[in-house]
């Protein structure tokens, strides 16, 4: 770690403590040639994950984006925010984990269309409305009908 004083390398770590909310570790460190102290902060780097679009334009995955449909979706429901934050801290850990770092935004939405349809089901008709672009009464019904299968489903195994 370079001496903002006096730019040699060698210092020592005189206090380490966690950073944001654990996300991070601040140093306080002295440097061995002139005695200044300074701060530094380690992060764990991740590569950043990139949507590729339905149009084929890629961009950054933006978690604040998803947390606002998936809020939206979930509107005067049961479901609470702190839910939906866990549910978008796993999605976005369960891609990081993945050797490709793309994404189809499609993908992005069938995961949460499985997860919702065990949370809500008011908020998995209302988000796949918007992801699925339902054009009429007959895409509703058949989310619907999609929703009563599965129930049957659970139901005769358990």
């Amino acid at each position: 770690m370079q001496c903002p004083s006096c730019q040699n390398t060698d210092s020592r770590v005189l206090e380490s403590r966690a950073a944001d909310a654990g996300k991070s570790v601040r140093r306080r460190r002295e440097c061995l040639n002139c005695d200044f102290r300074f701060t530094t902060y380690e992060r764990v780097e991740t590569v950043p994950i990139s949507v590729i679009k339905k149009n084929g334009n890629r961009e950054i995955f933006n978690r604040s984006k998803l947390l606002e449909g998936l809020t939206r979706a979930c509107e005067k429901t049961t479901v609470n925010t702190n839910r939906l934050e866990r549910m978008v801290d796993e999605l976005e850990l369960s891609i990081q984990q993945r050797s490709n770092r793309e994404i189809n935004s499609s993908e992005i939405g069938e995961m949460v269309l499985e997860e919702l349809r065990n949370m809500s089901e008011v908020a998995f008709v209302r988000f796949a409305s918007v992801h699925k672009q339902f054009r009429g009464i007959s895409d509703f019904v058949k989310a619907l009908e999609s929703i009563n299968t599965r129930k049957e489903q659970l139901a005769s195994v358990g």
